[in-house]
Order: structure tokens, then C-alpha cells, then sequence
């Protein structure tokens, strides 16, 4: 690589390095907790062996964790475990690593400078694929690392690692071709969030529904299942995710070498009729360029909560030990051995998904300003309050949408099996998720006011920081006013217990707070570009 490919590597590995440092600590932690945890709470082979008859079979537990092939070694818990949660987290991080590199630059005017020297096409292309490569390895790294720290085997856990990591790649791959066919950044992100979707979807129906087992061939997060790390290894399986990354990156890249800059194989329409609806403030014309943005989410968290809800009738009680079920209730994540405490607890993972939504608010309008849209919109009769303002309402009034979302429609899987839960508790379960959403709200809005340029990261590192916390720090022995330090572990799981009025409202007072100094704060602060 040229001195100048080296260079412009750098610049991208920068761009990158808060989100790379997020998803490390996330691969990092979670690797090194799962061992821990399963020898803490499964200290005998007969508690191991119960907690295989009981969850092993469990289609509600599989839709989160895919299929596991050994329950009885610590091994392959956690490849069942970390691989299954990690490569869900590795598919996001290709992706918008991808599109972060290859697009961003594009949409920004900057690419056409760099393509103006003595840097070609294909420099460049090798450029950003060498800064997503980094980031993908340094995942790698911090998954090792973590299960060495838990006490695993060498070559087992770089195994594991490798298997997860190949996710990353493919999707990687998925998000280059994505930007080669969308005419901006913004419609790349959707295709390969569309595409990386039906990806898990189809991990999730060959491991929850009956003979459909043969679908996990069809997505790389079933090939990092067939890789099986610590049970019966087949890297002969990791062919396929190769061979899969090294196509769509080679057809990105020849798609690359002929369209025009700034352009896609999608073209938009040069001219269509004029449609001035939502045009009239800044506040509607945030809702109509956020529109199909909070479609998606609104219909990917209905159909998720649907999911759940439908499979909450296959958790059961039989063959767990009672020191099993005080084990996890003292873990502090309750009862998830009935259909209600199992519902009660994956709403904590909406709260979380909710939440990235908020910070999901602030990063677009961090674009819009960088991008200049926004002084022209403040060169209108527009003040910087009343934009701010209304992308907060904006942003408030979605989450409320989906959080009620959420609780309607895992209600309605629910009573499509015969369970017996109130629509209003269930309902109550997704307005729970609204307190901590909203405070990750007004502390992204903080940071978009204080540090703009690094506010999506802080934003979204606060957020995955805290719901691992919550996760880990009572497992890890951490003092209580340490672990009570994150906004999660004040989350009741509702409906199986009631919602914590008290802490819902200390939520919301420091979220008025907060929003109130960033409106402060933003009306006095100098507008900023990239």
C-alpha cells in the first residue's frame, strides 16, 4: 500500500475508533462473564445437566442464542452463549463499519478530493477495506482476550473468536455492495439493515422451528453455528463465510470503478413532482426525512415482540433445580421460567433497543448539521431551541410509539398460545421502557450540545456501557452503589413485578435536566461541519 493509501487507512481507523473501542469492550466483557458466570452458577455436572434437559430445548431461550451443541462443559456453554449474542453485535458492526468507510466520505464531498491526487479508485477502496479489517480484528482480540480471562483454552477461544468474527466480514461485504447500489449513505445503511435482518431471521426460524434446520446454511450466522467452537469443531465451515465476504467485496469494488461518485446503481429521480408536505418547520421536516427510518424500527420491533411473545409458552420450570432458579433470581434478573417473568426479562432488551433508537435521533441530527443543512434551516425564521427542541419531541413521541409497540404486540403473540396476560400489563411493560430511553435522550443530547463531533459516540458507548453493567456488575461481586450507578438495574421487570414509580420519576427529572442544559448550552455553541 501507497504512502498515501497508508494515510488515508489512518484517517478511516480514526473516523472509527470510538465505535471500535464500544464494540471491543462489549466483545470483551461479555466473553470473559460467561465462563464466570456458568461456574458460579452451575457448580456441579447434576446442575449442569439440569440446566441442559431444561434450556437446551428451549425454543425461547434458542431464538436469542441459536443452537447448542454441548451444555455440559464450560466450553460449549459459552459457545452457545458468547457466539450467539456476539455475532449478532458482529453483524452490526460490519456493516456500519463498512458503510462508515466507504460512504460517508462520499456523501461528505471529501472522497472526490482524495480521488483528485494521486490516489486511484482501488487505493482507495483498499484503504477503507484495511481500516474495517482493523476493526474487526481488534473484535477479535478483545473476544480472546476475554476468554482467556475467563479461563478457557488457547486455541478453543481463538477459535471461537474466529468463528463469531466471520460474521463481521460477510456482513462487512454486504454493507460495500450496499453502498455501490444506494445513491447516499443514508439508503445504504437501510438495504444492508434490511438485508443483515432477514439474515438473523433466518438463523431464528432454523433454530426455533421444527425441521427448518437447513436454513442456518443460508446465513453466516448460522455457518458461525456449524463452526461449532468447543464441541466438535468444522472449520472446514469457515470456507464459506470467506468465500461469501470476498465476493461481495469484489463485486462492490468492480461496481465501484465505473459509477459516478456521489452516485448509486439505485439513481434517485433527476425530477418528480413537487410535494411540499412536512415542509412547513423544521420539526415536521425532521419527521419527513426520518419517516421510513421509524418504519423500519416501528415494524422490526412489533415483529421481534410478536416473536417473543408467541415463544413465551415453551418456557417451563421442569427440570431446573430449586437451587438453579435462586441462583438466577439472585442474579437479579428474577423469575424467566414462566411465560410472564420470561417476557419480563427480554423487555429489558427493549429498553436497550429503544434506547440505541434515541441515541439513533441524536446522530441524525449530528448529520444534519454537518452536512450544512442546518444553517441554511437557522438562516430561515427558525431558532436553534425551537430545532433542537422539536428533534427532541420528535424523538420522545417515536419512542413512546414503539415502546407501546412493543408491549401491543408481544401481547398479542402471547394470546396467540393461550397466555393468559392482561393487555394493560403488558402495555405497562413497554411504557417501563420509556424512562431510561428518554435519559439516554437528554445525555446524548448533552453531548451533542458540549462535544458535537464526538457526541454519537459518546451517546451510544453510555448506553452499551450501562446495560452491560447491569449485566455484570453484580456477578462480578461489584459493591451495590456501583452497579446501582446504571439506569437499568432501576428498571422493574414488568409484568411479572411492578413498575418502580420512584425511579421512573428520578429518571425523567434528570432527563428534563439534562435536555434543559443541552438547549442551553446548544443555543450558545458555534455550528459545526464535519
Amino acid at each position: 500500500m501507497s504512502l498515501a493509501g497508508r494515510a488515508l487507512a489512518r484517517r478511516a481507523w480514526r473516523d472509527a475508533r470510538v465505535r471500535v473501542v464500544a464494540f471491543g469492550y462489549l466483545f470483551l466483557i461479555y466473553a470473559y462473564v460467561q465462563p464466570v458466570g456458568y461456574r458460579h452458577a452451575y457448580p456441579s455436572l447434576a446442575d449442569r445437566a439440569a440446566f441442559a434437559r431444561s434450556f437446551g430445548g428451549n425454543t425461547a431461550i434458542r431464538l436469542f442464542y441459536g443452537q447448542p451443541h454441548d451444555l455440559l462443559s464450560i466450553g460449549g456453554y459459552c459457545a452457545w452463549r458468547v457466539s450467539g449474542t456476539l455475532t449478532i453485535a458482529a453483524a452490526a458492526f460490519g456493516l456500519l463499519a463498512s458503510v462508515r468507510a466507504l460512504r460517508t466520505e462520499e456523501d461528505a464531498g471529501r472522497a472526490e478530493l482524495v480521488l483528485a491526487g494521486a490516489l486511484g479508485r482501488t487505493a482507495a477502496y483498499r484503504s477503507s477495506l484495511a481500516a474495517i479489517g482493523a476493526g474487526i480484528a481488534v473484535l477479535w482480540v478483545a473476544e480472546l482476550a476475554g476468554s482467556l480471562a475467563g479461563g478457557l483454552a488457547l486455541g478453543d477461544s481463538a477459535y471461537m473468536a474466529l468463528a463469531t468474527v466471520s460474521v463481521a466480514f460477510v456482513c462487512a461485504g454486504i454493507g460495500a455492495l450496499a453502498c455501490q447500489l444506494a445513491p447516499t449513505r443514508r439508503v445504504a445503511l437501510d438495504i444492508g439493515g434490511a438485508a443483515v435482518g432477514l439474515l438473523f431471521v433466518l438463523r431464528v426460524v432454523a433454530d426455533t422451528a421444527g425441521g427448518a434446520g437447513w436454513l442456518r446454511w443460508a446465513t453466516p450466522l448460522g455457518w458461525a453455528e456449524e463452526l461449532r467452537p468447543f464441541a466438535g469443531a468444522r472449520p472446514l465451515v469457515l470456507v464459506l463465510p470467506v468465500l461469501a465476504g470476498v465476493l461481495l467485496l469484489g463485486l462492490a469494488w468492480r461496481i465501484a470503478l465505473r459509477r459516478d461518485i456521489g452516485t448509486g446503481l439505485l439513481r434517485e429521480r433527476d425530477s418528480a413532482p413537487a410535494r411540499p408536505g412536512l415542509l412547513s418547520s423544521p420539526t415536521r421536516q425532521a419527521l419527513r426525512g426520518e419517516r421510513s427510518s421509524l418504519a423500519v424500527w416501528l415494524v422490526s420491533v412489533g415483529a421481534f415482540a410478536f416473536i417473543l411473545g408467541t415463544i413465551s409458552s415453551s418456557v417451563s420450570a421442569v427440570g431446573v433445580s430449586k437451587k438453579i432458579q435462586q441462583e438466577i433470581a439472585r442474579l437479579g434478573v428474577g423469575s424467566i421460567l414462566t411465560p410472564v417473568g420470561y417476557l419480563s426479562f427480554v423487555f429489558l432488551f427493549f429498553v436497550l433497543a429503544i434506547s440505541l433508537f434515541a441515541c439513533a435521533q441524536l446522530s441524525a441530527a449530528r448529520r444534519e448539521e454537518a452536512e450544512g443543512r442546518l444553517e441554511t434551516l437557522l438562516a430561515l425564521p427558525a431558532t436553534r431551541g425551537a430545532w433542537l427542541g422539536g428533534r427532541l419531541l420528535l424523538a420522545g413521541a417515536a419512542a413512546v410509539i414503539l415502546s407501546l409497540a412493543a408491549g401491543l404486540f408481544a401481547w398479542v403473540g402471547a394470546a396467540s398460545q393461550g397466555q393468559s396476560i392482561a393487555l394493560s400489563r403488558m402495555l405497562e411493560a413497554g411504557a417501563n421502557c420509556l424512562p431510561a430511553a428518554l435519559l439516554f435522550l437528554a445525555l446524548a443530547a448533552l453531548a451533542f450540545a458540549l462535544l458535537p463531533r464526538a457526541a454519537s459516540g459518546i451517546a451510544y458507548t453510555l448506553v452499551v456501557l450501562a446495560f452491560l453493567w447491569q449485566l455484570v456488575g453484580s456477578l462480578l461481586g461489584a459493591p451495590r452503589w456501583l452497579v446501582d450507578l446504571t439506569p437499568f438495574q432501576h428498571i422493574g421487570l414488568v409484568p411479572a413485578q411492578a413498575l418502580r414509580t420512584g425511579s421512573a420519576v428520578v429518571m425523567l427529572g434528570i432527563a428534563a435536566l439534562a435536555a434543559a442544559c443541552a438547549l442551553a448550552v446548544f443555543r450558545r455553541r458555534d455550528i459545526l461541519g464535519q
